[in-house]
């Protein structure tokens, strides 16, 4: 069993009398984590927003009803809550009426599961996002220098828990879980149907990351317009396929003001959208991968270690350009991504003029751990 990096806080944030919200994409483990805490505890009531009786459970719901099916239970787990309606209402009956009882609720949906419980629930819950593997959990698991020999193999298959713990499977359970799980929620967000049109938006991201996309060029490749490419990537985020990542601008007037990226949360996703999983030792978009990898573990990591910053990246009009920023407490780091250490690289001038005080740092494999532990 692969010890979580939310295993902490899950159990620090119930003993602190809150609510607890674990938001993430479906098959990142939530559920596994939760009955590895409480699957032996005969105190804890499982259920799960995905069965149609829950869902009906919930519909017309009071206070005495809820009572007399939690028991005398101590801990209430509502898995994929999203899909119940009005839930942020119900657990608050639940926080209200039966104030006892810990209460965790996870979604695949942010939108459909944060939106609904920030009000109903304001000042009595706990967020937390969980994702695929990081790093930082794998160095754990098995030693640094393990991982770091992983490297290649995690950016063509990923780190989603059941493809890490199957080798030799990897191919098959990616196609699965982007033909299936990919689309589940996205689809029931706005009950629309899997188009070839969002097949090939997908497909057009994977191509461009790491570099700026433009909706309307998007929406050129894909048979849609501007906005609808704008929704559909809104609702990917939402359901934690991908995110964007905008541009950082303050001093110079030649400074990219609007642009954006589009990164992936997982490299395996990424790759079985376009079918390549080709290995990384041969692949003309390694460098697109590696930074790909490095950005999203990034996030994985402020997350789990309550890293708060905001993030850019950083271009100019005459191209020249900066990977990431993050600024925290008025600070400001730039990193740039080379898979080849070797690699030549010149720390645009015009940036550090602009922002003295800032510095920067060159990732690549073999320093990675100074980015992400």
């Amino acid at each position: 069993m692969i010890t979580r990096a939310l295993t902490g806080r899950i159990m620090a944030g119930l003993n602190g009398g809150k609510a607890v919200i674990i938001l993430g994409p479906r098959q990142v483990g939530k559920t596994t984590l939760l009955k590895d805490l409480f699957g032996n505890d005969s105190g804890t009531l499982f259920l799960s927003g995905d069965e149609q009786d829950v869902r009906q459970l919930f519909q017309n719901i009071t206070s005495t009803r809820l009572k007399a099916v939690i028991g005398d239970k101590q801990t209430l787990i509502i898995d994929e809550a999203q899909r119940i309606d009005d839930i942020g209402l119900k657990l608050k009956l639940i926080a209200d009426y039966i104030p006892e009882v810990r209460l965790i609720a996870t979604g695949s949906s942010s939108f459909e599961l944060a939106s609904k419980v920030n009000e109903p629930l304001t000042g009595r819950k706990w967020e937390y996002r969980m994702y695929p593997l990081s790093f930082g959990e794998m160095v754990k698991e098995h030693g640094l220098l393990e991982e770091k020999r992983l490297i290649p193999h995690r950016l063509v298959y990923g780190s989603y828990p059941e493809v890490v713990t199957h080798p030799g499977q990897e191919k098959d359970l990616l196609m699965m879980l982007s033909d299936s799980y990919l689309y589940k929620d996205i689809l029931l967000l706005d009950n629309i149907k899997k188009s070839s049109g969002l097949t090939t938006l997908l497909q057009a991201l994977a191509y461009q990351v790491g570099s700026q996309v433009s909706y309307n060029e998007l929406g050129q490749t894909c048979g849609m317009d501007a906005k609808t490419v704008e929704k559909y990537i809104t609702l990917l985020e939402q359901c934690f396929v991908v995110f964007r990542l905008g541009s950082f601008s303050r001093n110079l007037r030649n400074e990219l003001k609007s642009s954006k990226k589009i990164y992936f949360y997982d490299n395996g996703i990424r790759n079985a959208i376009i079918a390549d999983f080709s290995q990384a030792e041969s692949r003309r978009d390694i460098g697109a991968l590696w930074e790909n990898y490095a950005i999203s573990e990034r996030v994985k990591q402020n997350a789990y270690t309550c890293h708060w910053c905001n993030s850019w990246f950083w271009r100019t009009k005459e191209q020249s350009e900066i990977d990431y920023i993050e600024e925290s407490d008025g600070n400001l780091s730039a990193f740039e991504f080379k898979w080849n250490p070797g690699a030549r690289h010149r720390t645009p001038s015009s940036f550090l003029k602009a922002y003295p005080g800032s510095n920067l740092k060159v990732i690549t494999p073999y320093n990675i751990e100074d980015f992400l532990l």
